[in-house]
């Protein structure tokens, strides 16, 4: 600004009072100070501008997008998580930016921060991008996510018990008689591995292994679920139980079972994950794990505005509970 004053002949808060379009400055003047400002790549940093005037009160929401996983934004278990944060959030008194990113760029999330735009980051996901993570930490960029937690992690995460609600789900089929349990869910992505390793656990305490034949990799697009059921079918496994990572994917897999002449659940257990509202009005109503939605934004919230306003935050994992019904 300093250098724009200088060039252009006018004070510091004349090209304030220009680059804000204020009315009292002249036409011609605001024309030349603009005119100059964008000769040299000059942008108003408004997060700055917010901050000087204490003004800033808004959090950025970024979603990543993974071309492969296929997570979208419609997802039911994203939205009732966005709505919860935007709750959170409102009642401290802040408006929610909502953005997305590649998620083989989630250094990308801090872009709103660098820029000014927001206080803070929330980051929906972690993926495979901890390195990335760790170095916007590093950078002491006011960031949480929600995701699984990582050994040795130096970013601040609110997640479920992942590893706990696939050992609940596993452990419902197992104790209902159910010896051969399909398991659909992509492992590659943090929080289905966790989900996975807490599937192998039930198995393991039941003396049985987790077999190759039984798991089908599903991102968390809904279809995946009718892909992966055809799937097993292809392969002839013999299976009498099946843990989705997803309630969407438990869903379409047991639409897909009907077509194939099996009956849920008297043919096969079925166990979803997330407790999404249709859950309970599916037909049969969906047992699932329950994920604390209303719990996480505000414990997402609450860690992140802890950042904000300089005091330590610590990582934090919510409980994980096993909802039976038919």
């Amino acid at each position: 600004m300093a250098d724009i004053a200088r060039l252009a002949g006018v004070s510091k808060a004349t090209v304030s009072r220009a680059l804000n379009r204020s009315p009292l400055v002249s036409d011609d003047t605001r024309e030349r100070i603009l005119a100059l400002a964008s000769s040299l790549n000059y942008s108003i940093n408004i997060g700055a501008q917010n901050l000087r005037l204490r003004q800033n009160r808004t959090v950025g929401v970024v979603v990543p997008y993974d071309a492969d996983a296929r997570h979208e934004l419609a997802d039911p278990f994203f939205l009732s998580l966005l709505g919860s944060l935007a709750d959170a959030l409102t009642a401290r008194g802040y408006d929610l930016l909502l953005s997305r990113v590649d998620a083989e760029q989630l250094d990308a999330a801090a872009t709103p921060y660098d820029t000014g735009r927001v206080a803070g980051i929330i980051l929906v996901g972690e993926w495979r991008g901890h390195a990335q993570l760790d170095a916007l930490a590093a950078r002491q960029v006011p960031m949480v996510v929600w995701g699984a937690q990582a050994p040795g992690q130096r970013y601040v995460s609110v997640g479920g018990d992942n590893a706990s609600g696939g050992m609940l789900a596993t452990g419902h089929l197992l104790a209902a008689g159910r010896r051969r349990i399909a398991f659909i869910g992509d492992s590659a992505q943090p929080e289905v591995a966790e989900r996975y390793r807490g599937y192998c656990q039930a198995l393991a305490a039941q003396g049985l292994a987790p077999d190759p034949q039984l798991c089908v990799p599903a991102s968390f697009q809904a279809q995946d679920g009718a892909h992966a059921v055809h799937e097993l079918a292809r392969r002839g496994a013999a299976y009498d139980g099946l843990f989705a990572c997803s309630d969407l994917l438990a869903m379409t897999a047991i639409n897909a079972l009907r077509t194939l002449g099996r009956e849920v659940p008297r043919d096969v257990g079925v166990v979803g994950y997330d407790d999404i509202a249709l859950a309970s009005y599916f037909h049969p109503p969906l047992s699932t794990i329950r994920q604390p939605v209303r719990a996480a934004g505000e414990a997402l919230v609450a860690t992140l505005m802890a950042q904000i306003e300089g005091r330590p935050a610590a990582s934090l994992q919510l409980p994980a509970e096993l909802v039976v019904r038919r």
